[in-house]
């Protein structure tokens, strides 16, 4: 099968690490993205997201990478690794999947394979992307072309969970096609495939996962919210529950990211369209939409209760970035929590030793420190990501005579801070 030239149309934090998987099995891979940049900066072996070292964009040197059309005709196998974004209305944006099909459509011959690997809502694929391909290509669906649906695993940071290690669910449009998906992706992945039985069932089981994750973190947020107002330690109720074999061991916090933030929405939309109100989902999703304003307000009453000025204090927020170890801000929460402190006119400080100054200004407008000013201290320090530079960090330094520390992540010296979320 290393015969088949596969490829990845979008090498961002999901598409790349594949690009590099089936690269080093011996298959002929074209990389394409509309980022001309993101092109030039792989064509140099580097990668800003941080999930592919040097050695190994080095080492999987005979990648094409393009942002060229034209070059994708010479695949037979094509990987979309698009974003799945949601809009201003909290709906599936499926502008980028759309564009991509697009994009296949215009360059796909007969017998060509077509994986998608976008999370979505169950029939996407079949309903919304074949018939793009189809009407593009002007060839038929399950006769001249084919479809499959193999859901992305990517752990953003996470060097211990890589692409190889993580079980690959896979499928196809049809029986036979499905068996071809499955064999491709065994070629690539050690921890083994799970087949399953159609697109459909790929596609639920992906949205499932991270909406899952989603509401059991709500309901952590929520007992954060519950013992605010009793005046218990979440985290301190959370390590003695945790002692209990079976208990899960989740904790409270801002809720962001290109997944768990957002993939809900894409089940919640489809259960509406067919009659199905999701109370459990949207509920979850409700509260952890919350918890940026919140934390905000915990700060404000510490600080009156401190006698700190809200107008004009000095805040440092520590981290920036959705989750800790990690250069992703896609989607953020972080970012709510900056601009309620803003709305109070607080002069608000940003550390993140992990997050692109660059990205940070385009995306948000928000300018950040990677590096902490010497001499400098707040009225307010907020551990917002549990980035592991921030637990050598000498608050003493930082704090103003009458300051306050609040850990959202609750990783800080329990001692070092006045409150925990």
């Amino acid at each position: 099968m290393n015969n088949q030239v596969i490829a990845i149309v979008g090498l961002g934090y999901v598409g790349l690490p594949l690009a590099v998987a089936f690269s080093k099995k011996g298959f002929d891979v074209i990389g394409f993205d509309i980022n001309t940049e993101r092109i030039q900066e792989l064509q140099q072996h580097t990668d800003n997201t941080l999930e592919v070292s040097q050695q190994e964009l080095q080492e999987a040197s005979s990648i094409l990478y393009t942002d060229a059309i034209d070059e994708l005709k010479k695949a037979t196998i094509y990987i979309v690794t698009v974003p799945t974004p949601i809009t201003n209305q909290k709906l599936p944006n499926l502008n980028p999947l759309r564009s991509a099909s697009e994009s296949v459509g215009s360059v796909l011959k007969k017998g060509d394979i077509v994986i998608y690997e976008s999370t979505v809502f169950p029939g996407c694929t079949e309903e919304f992307c074949a018939p793009i391909l189809e009407k593009v290509s002007k060839l038929t669906y399950n006769e001249d072309f084919y479809c499959g649906y193999s859901p992305e695993r990517i752990n953003p940071g996470d060097k211990k969970h890589r692409i190889d290690t993580i079980v690959k669910v896979t499928s196809g449009s049809t029986p036979e096609i499905a068996t071809v998906v499955d064999a491709l992706y065994g070629q690539i992945i050690t921890a083994g495939t799970f087949k399953v039985s159609s697109i459909k069932v790929a596609e639920a089981a992906k949205v499932i996962e991270n909406s899952q994750r989603d509401i059991n973190i709500a309901f952590v947020n929520e007992l954060a919210l519950i013992f605010g107002k009793l005046d218990i330690d979440t985290h301190e109720v959370l390590e003695a529950a945790g002692t209990k074999w079976n208990f899960l061991p989740f904790t409270p916090g801002l809720v962001g990211g290109h997944c768990i933030g957002v993939d809900p929405y894409y089940l919640a939309q489809k259960a509406q369209e067919i009659g199905h109100h999701p109370e459990i989902i949207l509920a979850g999703r409700r509260i952890n939409d919350s918890m940026s304003e919140y934390v905000a307000t915990e700060v404000l009453k510490l600080m009156v209760q401190k006698e700190i000025a809200i107008k004009d204090a000095k805040i440092l927020m520590l981290g920036i970035t959705f989750k800790e170890n990690c250069p992703d801000i896609r989607n953020t929460k972080a970012v709510d929590l900056y601009q309620f402190f803003k709305s109070f006119h607080m002069n608000v400080d940003i550390y993140d030793p992990w997050a692109s100054v660059e990205e940070l200004q385009k995306e948000y407008g928000i300018d950040i420190k990677n590096e902490l000013e010497a001499n400098v201290t707040y009225d307010v320090i907020v551990n917002v990501v549990a980035h592991k530079e921030f637990l050598d960090l000498d608050l003493a330094t930082l704090k103003k005579n009458k300051s306050i520390v609040y850990d959202v992540k609750g990783n800080l010296d329990r001692n070092s801070v006045d409150k925990r979320l």
